[in-house]
């Protein structure tokens, strides 16, 4: 289910982003964006024992009053939903009927929704009145993998009401704080500057040094996470670089079987060797063969190739390696023509050897 559900959930955004323009009322809205929906999260929309569109209950003096959606489990509603056009921005101020039926219904849980954003209440703060507050908030049309995992806990065959109240506390208040840290680094506040400079700075923290640690603490955090980012970058590049050429390696192995070394190569690695003696020692000097090619290696290291022999019965070709690991290929008529390429080999024999030491 893990990845259907994500597709299918990304697939409803991205049929919202392309039918916005289109779809000019509320009636609209409910129709092509919140119903297929609530399909998604399993529930037939079609059948009035899963889904009560128009749901009516008395409300005090507001008799026969209607929310748009009910989704009911056991004869009960247990998530209420009210639309909005999709334009229409979505505040704690359009939200009176969720909030007066959360409190004379069963129903536990409250989405308020223009069919793109998707606000999802509960009871945190007072049991049987809806928060202010949602513990759940997206945008359906760039919703992130962490938000279709907590989407998923509402999803028909997993729901549990128990298991969301549990950690819908901490969904909360974390995307509270990650409102806040945002706000702070972005427009740092004088208590949170003043907290940073208060252990760095040797006097008395005035007006004048506040003004100056603002702009230093924002460039701080600017600088430090950009670091962050760009570690997190080159590791994973690493990683991945040395993923393939274990990869290519592997590769090869698998293939020694079919490998055969001619004399030709054998001749080819002897000359290589002889002009590499001049900028290191010949036992840094190795070779590997391969199915299609018979490569040189310094340190009998895949990630130091010092060239490539590619001789076939027909052909004759060397490819030297540079020290971005650009492989440059030349044709030779014979195999002593690789003493005319020993300048290209010595700069990258040498360039290894110091590099090593």
């Amino acid at each position: 289910m893990n990845m259907d559900f994500k597709e299918l959930i990304k697939k409803v955004g991205e049929r919202v982003d392309a039918l916005k323009l289109q779809v000019t009322t509320e009636e609209a809205t409910k129709n092509a964006f919140i119903m297929p929906f609530i399909k998604e999260l399993g529930y037939d929309v079609f059948n009035p024992f899963e889904v009560v569109p128009e749901f009516t209950a008395d409300v005090g003096i507001k008799q026969g009053e209607k929310i748009d959606y009910a989704i009911i489990k056991d004869n009960e509603p247990v998530i209420l939903i009210e639309c909005k056009h999709h334009a229409a921005p979505l505040s704690i101020n359009n939200a009176s009927q969720l909030f007066r039926y959360f409190h004379t219904t069963k129903a536990k849980f409250a989405i308020l929704t223009n069919g793109i954003e998707y606000k999802f209440f509960t009871d945190l703060v007072e049991q049987n009145k809806m928060d202010e507050k949602p513990f759940f908030n997206f945008d359906i049309t760039h919703i992130k993998d962490n938000q279709i995992e907590e989407l998923k806990k509402f999803h028909k065959s997993q729901f549990d009401f128990e298991k969301i109240v549990n950690t819908a506390s901490d969904l909360k208040y974390t995307n509270e704080l990650k409102v806040l840290i945002n706000e702070e680094l972005n427009n740092p506040s004088a208590d949170f500057v003043r907290h940073f400079a208060k252990q760095i700075y040797p006097s008395i923290v005035t007006q004048k040094v506040l003004d100056q640690f603002t702009i230093l603490v924002k460039n701080s955090f600017n600088q430090h996470f950009g670091e962050i980012v760009t570690n997190r970058l080159q590791s994973a590049l690493t990683k991945e670089t040395v993923k393939q050429e274990n990869e290519i390696e592997l590769e090869e192995n698998i293939n020694d079987s079919k490998i055969i070394t001619t004399q030709d190569e054998i001749d080819g690695f002897m000359i290589v060797k002889a002009i590499a003696t001049s900028e290191a020692p010949s036992d840094k000097i190795h070779y590997r063969d391969a199915q299609s090619y018979f490569a040189i290696l310094f340190d009998d290291n895949n990630r130091k190739p010092i060239c490539r022999l590619y001789f076939t019965e027909r052909r004759l070709q060397i490819g030297i390696f540079d020290d971005k690991k650009v492989e440059t290929k030349t044709d030779l008529s014979k195999t002593d023509d690789i003493y005319t390429l020993s300048e290209s080999i010595k700069n990258i024999v040498k360039f290894y050897n110091e590099t090593d030491n």
